[in-house]
């Protein structure tokens, strides 16, 4: 915020400085940390060793402030700013209160749903989350995954990155070819009724225990992957036809969560091309052939000359199949050469992170410069209460559509005594708009690399760190706005002494374009999750302290300017997280 005017108050102090024969300085605008006022820093250590380079004989520290105090008096008397100094060899310029005030008020009225959106980047980003494999049941744990990719993605794009978004189905492998076996010896010809998630899951765990319980099942689990190895038409057929079937409950519930992808790849049409990289990798040298002994291995420490660190990649199995590693690294190039991309971000459980850092070597090691634009965005693992881990093979899962439909239900009863005379579609609308935005508030709002716990009374919390307490911060400015009888004022100056409550206000407004931009560099949507409880909590303190519709004019409509302002503040910033805002709760 205020790009324009810093870029212009920097061109002006360098054409003073070459007015005083000074080197031109280098502006590095900061900040100066918010106690009440706004105001921004830059150093003049650089010029005076400029100064020093070029002869002179200077204290560089003594001869900054000098600079410094020069600069300052420049710029005393300016009415767009409320203080300046020279301190320690800084320029610290401080901006009229009110005049901040009125700009960032401006700027998020005249920008309205773009406000914070950052300019064009020329970047393009590929962001690959969700992963699931087919025929397994989507629970809580998948939750994560989901939440955070999109979130990614969302903030990513919001911030000028030409995003793509990538699903990538673990459709082949032995959990599937489990299944199937299940299938035909004990479920087939049967089709899915009702739950469809649950019904593939019921399927899985069973072939899970019986695999798990009888050598006899593993070699007839063996023999059917041996006959899908070989493109089998009647295994193939029947692969096809269930793998339609997970696609479309899959489809289901990512249209529920608000979710979309713009791209799809599938583990099946990467496995050859994946065999091929790996006969490739064996004759430069790269990947050591040991079979039929042992496997086909990517000696990665004795290559890069370390210990300990990347070990050894294990590329195809002694059979000949393949393993996820054949696959991820075709899948690597085919996301490059497709798309021309600057990043390539994996959203992939923490416990991954050595198998990531194996992939990203390999490739570096084959040549490919960009392996070093790949990046592994970890997560760590949802527990059910009591630090129980969701398990598909162990039965302690909480499906998603379970969890969806007992979050509508408990948000439905909070809406129906809040509100009970709004009628029940309307309701039961507000009811999903709050239960999806708590669950994935509840996953956003802590650090990707700590476990989540999940509990139903924090994440639908109305009076703490949770989405419904933000969700009803705009509700409330909602309801102030839809009381005011005209449009707003344009461009109205502040002419009374601002509140506390509402300067701290406006700081909050003032740093989601900056928070914006901090969450896209670092992937950590948890810095907007926590603005936009900041927002919710100071626009509650705003709401009790000062009034809005009783006030005097000009304070009134201020106040109602200001009041929209926050309002579409919390809007963006739980847009940008994937949350909906209901207009009323």
């Amino acid at each position: 915020m205020f790009e324009t005017e810093q870029i212009n108050i920097a061109l002006e102090i360098q054409q003073y400085c070459g007015d005083q024969g000074l080197p031109p300085p280098i502006i590095q605008w900061n900040w100066i940390p918010f106690s009440g006022h706004w105001g921004i820093s830059t150093p003049f250590f650089q010029t005076a060793a400029q100064e020093a380079k070029a002869g002179k004989k200077i204290n560089i520290s003594q001869r900054a402030q000098e600079i410094a105090q020069s600069v300052a008096s420049h710029f005393q008397n300016r009415p767009e700013f409320e203080r300046v100094e020279a301190v320690n060899g800084y320029l610290n310029l401080y901006y009229s209160t009110n005049e901040f005030a009125r700009r960032v008020v401006d700027e998020v009225l005249s920008n309205g749903v773009r406000f914070g959106r950052g300019e064009a980047r020329g970047k393009r980003v590929m962001v690959e989350f969700s992963q699931p494999n087919t025929h397994k049941a989507f629970h809580v744990g998948h939750l994560r995954n989901v939440i955070l990719g999109d979130a990614v993605s969302s903030i990513l794009e919001f911030a000028g990155f030409d995003v793509v978004r990538a699903n990538y189905y673990g459709d082949i492998g032995l959990h599937v070819i489990k299944w199937l076996w299940n299938y035909l010896k004990f479920h087939e010809g049967e089709e899915p009724s009702g739950d469809m998630v649950q019904w593939l899951g019921k399927i899985y765990a069973e072939a899970d225990q019986r695999y798990e319980e009888d050598p006899a099942v593993q070699e007839e689990v063996r023999a059917l992957f041996g006959r899908w190895d070989r493109g089998d038409p009647e295994i193939v057929a029947l692969w096809e036809k269930t793998r339609t079937w997970s696609l479309e409950a899959f489809d289901r519930l990512y249209q529920m969560l608000g979710v979309r992808f713009d791209h799809v790849y599938f583990e099946s049409e990467v496995e050859e091309s994946g065999k091929q990289l790996v006969a490739g990798l064996i004759k430069q040298g790269i990947a050591r052939d040991e079979r039929p002994e042992g496997a086909v291995i990517v000696p990665l420490d004795d290559l890069a000359g370390t210990k300990d660190k990347f070990r050894v990649l294990v590329a195809l199995r002694s059979d000949g199949t393949s393993l996820y590693a054949t696959k991820d690294l075709s899948l690597a190039i085919k996301k490059f050469e497709e798309f021309n991309l600057d990043t390539s971000i994996y959203v992939i459980d923490v416990r991954q992170s050595l198998y990531m850092q194996q992939i990203f070597k390999t490739l570096e090691l084959m040549g490919y410069d960009w392996a070093r634009n790949c990046y592994h965005l970890a997560y760590e693992i949802v527990n059910l209460p009591g630090n129980v881990t969701m398990s598909s093979r162990d039965g302690t899962i909480v499906l998603l559509e379970d969890l969806l439909r007992e979050a509508t239900s408990r948000a439905l009863e909070i809406v129906q005594q809040k509100n009970p005379e709004l009628p029940q579609g309307v309701k039961e609308d507000i009811a999903k708009t709050v239960a999806f935005g708590a669950i994935k508030y509840s996953m956003l709002s802590r650090d990707n690399t700590k476990i989540v716990t999940f509990d139903w009374n924090s994440a639908l919390d109305f009076n703490g760190q949770a989405a419904p307490y933000i969700q009803y911060a705009y509700v409330r400015a909602n309801s102030i706005l839809k009381k005011t009888e005209k449009k707003l004022s344009d461009n109205l100056a502040v002419s009374y002494p601002l509140n506390q409550a509402e300067i701290e206000l406006i700081e909050l407004i003032s740093r989601f374009p900056g928070e914006v931009q901090r969450a896209a560099k670092e992937y950590r949507p948890l810095y907007l999750s926590t603005l936009a409880f900041e927002l919710a909590r100071s626009f509650n303190d705003f709401y009790n302290q000062c009034p809005v519709l009783q006030a005097e004019e000009p304070i009134r409509s201020f106040r109602i300017r200001l009041t929209t302002a926050a309002k579409q503040t919390i809007h963006n910033c739980l847009e940008v997280l994937g949350i909906r805002a209901p207009e009323i709760m």
